[in-house]
């Protein structure tokens, strides 16, 4: 095994919010707290200690130990959540909607990323605990996101009729997509761990969160990896007080939208909150709380409310008030004694948009830290790499790009188009000098005839470009392949794989090579040569 880190910014597909918020930019600054580095960490203790309450401690943990009845906890398991009634123990969080089968790569490297930080933090605190947790979309009724994962190249996908949060869903049905893919799978030994793991999640319970909890739990137990289901009834009931702020003062859209205004200047938005960002959450649907005529209505439905009885209702069935994107954050840091969020690009975008919020309610901010990302290389495809002189930063090049830069390295012609043009906006910019002390409507003519001279070189620099890589065939080929190979539709694999793919060849040790190499606070791409 071997682990290479290379700068976010040169594998080309992360955002500008990202890499200025990597780099600290100024423009950035104020819309975040703490950064995740050591200081960073040391003054969000020291805030969270203060605002989050015992109560609330007592509460996380009973409804943990609930959740978790009729599974197999392991003892760090056990004791993480025993510790979480102490003042002294604080969380790292990653969330993650429930895929099938965990759906991409992706999903292990949060998790790891939140296991190996809560790790690192005790070596630094060690007068504190710090416990890793998962927070389960449970509450999401976005079906067609996670009804699937690829797997070499096929999508396996779960087909059955949508409708209400995913984490109450039947896993009835799962069995025809047990088959199928177990058929893909083959009879090795990992094959029949990996068809072990599934049948028991998906077989043996009976909604998605309970499968989901289940093989978080198998892959990650022994870490003391604790799984939170926030569609509870107890955990509700804290986040009451923000609920009914919510439906009686809108403070949500107030906030977030003064934030937009001043962070759309120079970065784009990810979301936009509506007036009521909450939703009505009922067996079988998930519909929108809306506002309108002195009325709350559920959107879809013919359940209205006046002013005094949506209260009521808040009181009597708070687990009917499903919090959406924008104050989903918010409740998982009222429940939770945590320090940090760690997610992608996407995820850490919206973010952003909320710490003004988060101030309004007197709710402590957390430390927003993006995730570890891998690029996983085979030894075999590493000697490719090697042997056609492909570094880590050109490999995640556009296609395009690359196949230009290596066709033009390995010609015999070396002649510089770069050079060519640049030398003639010279000679121009000397023409153009002339024309404004002699005739100004010569000026015209000389920008006309500069335009006309370099499109003329750029399209003979293309055309043998093109004579090039027909001559050069079988190293285009082969570039083009390796790297089709490495990145499956351009894109990370991470986005594009599940983990089944490398388990199947590699088994344990796949998860202890990712549990082994990744350092959350270097704030790096990981690339892991197998």
């Amino acid at each position: 095994m071997k682990i290479t880190q290379i700068p976010f910014k040169d594998t080309g597909f992360f955002s500008k919010t990202m890499l200025d918020y990597l780099e600290k930019k100024e423009t950035i600054q104020s819309f975040y707290n703490n950064f995740p580095d050591i200081t960073g960490f040391y003054n969000q203790i020291e805030e969270k200690e203060k605002s989050y309450r015992l109560q609330s401690r007592l509460t996380l943990v009973n409804a943990l130990e609930n959740q978790y009845k009729g599974f197999d906890v392991s003892e760090k398991t056990k004791e993480n959540i025993a510790l979480l009634k102490q003042q002294n123990t604080f969380t790292v969080t990653t969330g993650h909607q429930l895929n099938l089968f965990t759906g991409p790569l992706y999903f292990l490297y949060k998790i790891i990323s939140a296991i190996n930080l809560t790790e690192e933090l005790s070596e630094k605190f060690t007068d504190k605990n710090f416990v890793p947790i998962y927070w389960m979309a449970t509450e999401d009724h976005d079906f067609d996101e996670i009804n699937y994962f690829n797997f070499e190249g096929k999508k396996v996908l779960w087909n059955r009729v949508d409708g209400g949060a995913v984490g109450r869903f039947s896993t009835e049905g799962l069995e025809t997509v047990f088959e199928v893919f177990s058929n893909q799978l083959g009879n090795s030994k990992n094959a029949e761990k990996l068809k072990k793991l599934f049948k028991k999640g998906y077989l043996e319970h009976d909604n998605l969160a309970n499968a989901t909890r289940f093989i978080a739990n198998e892959l990650f137990k022994e870490h003391g990896l604790v799984v939170v289901d926030g569609d509870d009834k107890h955990l509700k009931e804290l986040f009451v007080p923000f609920v009914k702020d919510e439906l009686e003062n809108k403070t949500s859209f107030k906030e977030v939208s003064k934030t937009i205004t001043k962070l759309e200047k120079e970065y784009k938005i990810q979301v936009n909150p509506r007036e009521i960002n909450l939703f009505y959450l009922s067996e079988n649907s998930r519909e929108r709380i809306v506002f309108e005529d002195g009325i709350y209505k559920v959107n879809n439905t013919q359940i209205t409310f006046s002013k005094d009885k949506i209260l009521k209702e808040v009181d009597k069935n708070p687990r009917a008030f499903s919090p959406n994107v924008i104050m989903r954050p918010l409740y998982q840091e009222v429940i939770l004694p945590n320090l940090c969020y760690i997610g992608g690009g996407g995820e850490m975008a919206y973010w952003l948009e909320l710490k003004n919020y988060f101030e309004k309610l007197n709710i402590a901010f957390p430390i927003l830290l993006l995730r570890n990302s891998v690029q996983v290389l085979s030894a075999k495809q590493q000697k490719k790499l090697h042997n056609l002189d492909i570094s880590h930063q050109e490999l995640f090049m556009n296609q395009h790009k690359l196949l230009s830069k290596k066709v033009v390295e390995n010609s015999d012609i070396k002649i510089s188009f770069t050079d060519k043009i640049n030398y003639l906006k010279e000679q121009f910019a000397e023409l153009k000098e002339v024309a404004q002390k002699t005739d100004v409507s010569f000026i015209g003519a000389v920008k006309a005839q500069e335009v006309k001279q370099i499109k003329g070189l750029q399209n003979l620099e293309k055309r043998l470009l093109k004579a090039e890589k027909r001559r050069q065939n079988d190293l285009v080929e082969r570039i083009t392949a390796l790297q089709n190979q490495i990145l499956p539709n351009q894109s990370l694999e991470e986005r594009q794989r599940n983990f089944s793919e490398y388990y199947l060849e590699y088994g344990e040790d796949f998860i202890d090579a990712l549990k082994k190499s990744l350092k959350p606070l270097q704030l790096e791409f990981t690339i892991l040569e197998l």
